[in-house]
């Protein structure tokens, strides 16, 4: 035999006031669907559940066994559901690249931190950074884009040139900008093939015909920013990434700024609202 949660209900409320009318009316039900499920519960259990004395009503001795029951069941109900509203809630999850984190976002993440709230870090490009966002492994996610794409929510936070860095005694260091034609011949410190600054700038140089090698591949700005100090050649490098007083600084007018978003699903927009304006 199946007992519903409405039976439950509907007989504990009938219980506590032993009057189908107010009974009826704490359930917003009407008075005669009140009494014809107490009628149909008392047919399946096979039980009278209570008894008619002049015109007192009073619970026989299952109905009082069911009523315990129905009472208990309510209270653990609550119980549970009251633990539910009690658990903390997951910690919120970003996702951004390496020079996100070093360049644009410690200020933000600490005024977060500070409010004592949760905050999970992960590393990743901006395809995998998507791709997160989208499944809902991350809720916020901070990476550098062409386009945006049309799926999911990009706030622009910030947008900076490309930059050339150079020993002050390289022979363009006294150069107030550059152009792509400047590099002819350059032996450039760079990332890694394959990743997205890299290829970028390759087919930028591609495009226009200038000659160039590979002084040195260097994983992460900060290894690259360290070999341009040393000697070892110069770089083009997003204009967030810092630098030191021995290193210039050289506008590269002809390559697009890079420009960082905060990426969010539609549907996260309460559950990352605090944070997404921390960055914005």
């Amino acid at each position: 035999m199946e007992l519903v949660a409405e039976d439950l209900a509907a007989f504990a409320a009938f219980a506590q006031h032993r009057n189908f009318t107010r009974a009826a009316a704490e359930l917003h039900v009407s008075q005669p669907a009140l009494h014809t499920r107490i009628r149909k519960l008392e047919s399946r259990l096979g039980a009278r559940l209570y008894l008619k004395h002049g015109r007192q009503l009073q619970l026989t001795e299952a109905g009082e066994r069911l009523a315990a029951f129905a009472n208990e069941t309510k209270d653990r109900a609550a119980d549970f559901l009251g633990s539910l509203d009690a658990a903390p809630p997951r910690p919120l999850v970003l996702m951004a690249g390496s020079g996100a984190y070093l360049y644009l976002l410690a200020d933000p993440i600490r005024r977060f931190l500070a409010k004592r709230h949760e905050l999970r870090l992960l590393t990743g490009d901006a395809s995998r950074t998507l791709d997160a966002v989208r499944d809902g492994t991350v809720d916020v996610g901070v990476t550098a884009l062409g386009i945006p794409p049309d799926d999911l929510d990009c706030e622009l936070i910030g947008q900076f040139p490309q930059t050339l860095i150079t020993r002050a005694d390289h022979r363009l260091a006294d150069r107030r900008s550059v152009r792509l034609k400047d590099l002819q011949d350059e032996s450039l410190v760079v990332p890694p093939k394959g990743r997205p600054h890299r290829d970028q700038l390759e087919r930028s140089l591609l495009d226009q015909g200038i000659r160039w090698s590979v002084a040195v591949e260097a994983e992460g700005w900060e290894l690259l920013v360290q070999f341009v100090r040393l000697g070892i050649g110069p770089a083009v490098v997003n204009g967030s990434v810092r630098t030191t007083a021995a290193v210039r600084r050289i506008p590269v007018k002809d390559l697009p700024p890079v420009r960082y978003y905060v990426v969010t699903r539609a549907d996260r927009g309460d559950r990352v609202g605090e944070l997404k304006g921390m960055l914005v």
